[in-house]
Formats: structure tokens, sequence, C-alpha cells
């Protein structure tokens, strides 16, 4: 198991969780699940490792994979105010 240290942060020991990581690509949100990644307790900070950067960065060149990838329909909200207003 790999040993992420402690949070830049806040100096707390990282704790090894599973995160979904999500990334705008040209306008679309990809989310990928089940990273493996560094996760601070107390600040929440994530980190993960070299070599899962560069799957990842593998992941997101691969438009096939994102293509056939099952999508969901989120809300999206547009938040509106107006300065000294809110």
């Amino acid at each position: 198991m790999y040993n992420y240290g402690e949070c830049e942060i806040c100096a707390t020991p990282l704790e090894v969780k599973s995160i979904q990581q999500d990334f705008w690509i040209k306008g679309k949100l990809v989310v990928i699940e089940n990273v493996p990644a560094g996760v601070c307790p107390r600040c929440g900070e994530k980190v993960v490792n070299a070599e899962v950067g560069e799957h990842i960065a593998e992941i997101l060149k691969d438009r096939k994979l994102i293509d056939q990838a099952p999508t969901i329909s989120v809300p999206l909200i547009k938040y509106e105010f107006e300065f000294g207003h809110v």
C-alpha cells in the first residue's frame, strides 16, 4: 500500500481511500470513480500518487472510452446576484 504521508495543508496523516475525481473536458464533466488517493480526514485535501496521475491522464486521452461511458443528467443552476446584495 502506498504511503501518502501528511497533508500539506494541515499536517494530518493522509488516509488511503477510493474517491471520485472530476474533470471538465471540452465543456463536459467527466467523472472517474474508484481512484486510489490519500485523503485528509481533517481538511479533506486529496492527493494521488504519480502512477495514478499518469493512468488518469491516459484515460482522459481515450476519446472512445469517454464517448462509450454511461452518462447522467445533472441539474445546472445559474447563480445570479448583484454585488453588494449578498
